[in-house]
């Protein structure tokens, strides 16, 4: 298959190139505008394969986007390309609005036209796959408020109730997709994943964040108590999974992806503490680094997927464990901080 791909620049679209370049036969284009957190050395080994090839275009140039389409002439489309942190969306809510939601639609326009001209048997083929988030579905309810909560999770039904700037324009942009899939035929299928980590993930989330932060003897700040829970899934788990769901999922479907590690944010910094303390040759307490601040506004307190979907009609459940993920996490941050220190200085976090 030819696969195009927006934001393969990025930590989850680069990590989903990685596996298709080095685990199928299949061609990457890789679409991305290489915003501050897009970095082509995220796959700079990939980048020496034939059956790869990369165009500098922002999905909001819908002229630009159409010559890629043009030139290429895809089999799928996965999407991956958005501005994904929940503090920047709410310091500045415009630049989600517009590659958020505007991109989306200029990139299914885009899709949809390219479709339409498709020979008939290529036309069957084509798919249109969106990968999206558990924030869209707002928060669920917290261990600390009833004994039942643990076992409230998000499927593929439930309703959203998005929070931030962030997961409503991520919102938005699965309606689009959806609305575009019954009233144009469009053969597309949505993904919502958990919070993902491992390698190449721009030092402004949270596990990144608290390793840089803890190496060089900088606060590691926790919003209020850090009793915010969240679903960790290892990255290259995720990537696994968007190729199988390209392959293997049905048009139309929905399709959860979690790591099935529920842990408090507390709880992350405090591992990812202890795991530095072992392979940091200081063999520092970091633990001391840490501090609580104000919480954020309108801060979700638990996410949680049911991934019994994905599991029983595609087969898939992730590898790592969050004790694996994480070790594998920090390990290769201290082996990398080359790279770290030149993400950092080339952008403002």
């Amino acid at each position: 298959m030819k696969i195009l791909i927006t934001g393969g620049a990025g930590f989850i679209g680069s990590a989903t190139i990685r596996y298709i370049i080095n685990n199928t036969n299949d061609s990457v284009i890789n679409v991305d505008s290489l915003t501050y957190a897009g970095n082509s050395s995220n796959v700079e080994k990939e980048s020496k394969s034939n059956r790869y090839v990369f165009e500098k275009v922002d999905i909001c140039k819908k002229d630009k986007l159409k010559k890629v389409f043009d030139e290429y002439m895809p089999d799928v489309v996965m999407h991956l390309a958005a501005e994904s942190h929940v503090d920047r969306s709410i310091s500045m809510p415009s630049d989600f609005i517009n590659t958020n939601i505007i991109g989306t639609y200029n990139l299914l326009e885009v899709s949809r036209d390219y479709w339409n001209d498709l020979p008939v048997r290529s036309k069957d083929k084509f798919r249109f796959h969106h990968i999206s988030t558990d924030e869209v579905y707002g928060d669920l309810p917290h261990p600390s408020d009833s004994m039942d909560a643990g076992k409230i999770l998000f499927t593929e039904t439930t309703s959203y109730q998005p929070s931030s700037p962030y997961s409503a324009s991520k919102a938005s942009s699965d309606h689009l997709v959806r609305a575009w899939a019954r009233t144009y035929g469009l053969p597309a299928i949505v993904t919502n994943c958990s919070n993902n980590y491992g390698p190449y993930q721009f030092p402004e989330k949270l596990i990144p964040l608290t390793i840089l932060n803890a190496i060089n003897d900088a606060p590691i700040l926790i919003y209020g108590v850090g009793d915010q829970i969240r679903d960790w899934l290892f990255v290259d788990d995720h990537a696994r999974a968007l190729y199988l769901v390209i392959t293997k999922g049905l048009v139309g479907e929905t399709y959860n992806i979690g790591g099935h590690n529920e842990i408090q944010n507390i709880d992350v910094v405090n591992a990812l503490c202890e795991a530095l303390s072992e392979y940091s040759p200081l063999k520092k307490d970091y633990k001391q680094l840490i501090k609580h601040i104000s919480d954020r506004p309108g801060h979700d307190r638990r996410y949680a997927i049911d991934s019994n979907k994905i599991k029983k009609e595609l087969g898939w459940v992730p590898k790592e464990s969050f004790e694996s993920g994480i070790h594998k996490t920090v390990y290769w941050y201290l082996n990398n901080l080359d790279w770290c220190e030149h993400v950092v200085k080339a952008n403002t976090i």
